[in-house]
């Protein structure tokens, strides 16, 4: 074997090493990138919803509302609401108390577009008046 070989082996295993971390990242990226779509929420609609928060879960990656919305005829369908991520929203004055069991809130939202009882949180209001938002500008 000769310096030349040696160098040029030492060359194809580098570049191999850099295709390989080349081709880890692009995959990871598409996946990441999937992890963050909206493509499941209609968000050229707004729609509001009325409720009893039945649970809200301070959760990474998302915290997640459920709300029992009151249907015309007396039944109820609960609600599953996407939000931001706990550290979002604690910027923005949140806190795993924000929604507690029993509240009664109105929210608006942006529906899947799948038509099930669900979608991503935008604003509620408390039941103090008080209005949070996940989306958009903070209050003040």
């Amino acid at each position: 074997m000769n310096a030349s070989s040696t160098v040029t082996k030492g060359r194809m295993r580098e570049f191999a090493c850099w295709a390989v971390a080349l081709a880890a990242g692009l995959l990871l990226g598409g996946v990441a990138a999937a992890h963050h779509s909206f493509s499941v929420f209609d968000m050229q609609t707004d729609k509001v919803i009325e409720g009893e928060i039945v649970e809200f879960q301070w959760t990474n990656p998302h915290t997640w509302t459920w709300i029992d919305v009151t249907n015309a005829d007396g039944s109820k369908t609960r609600w599953g609401l996407e939000g931001m991520s706990p550290n979002f929203l604690g910027r923005r004055g949140w806190s795993k108390n924000t929604f507690k069991p029993g509240d009664k809130v109105k929210a608006v939202i942006w529906p899947l577009k799948s038509g099930e009882p669900g979608g991503t949180l935008q604003r509620a209001t408390l039941p103090d008046g008080t209005e949070v938002v996940n989306f958009g500008r903070g209050p003040g």
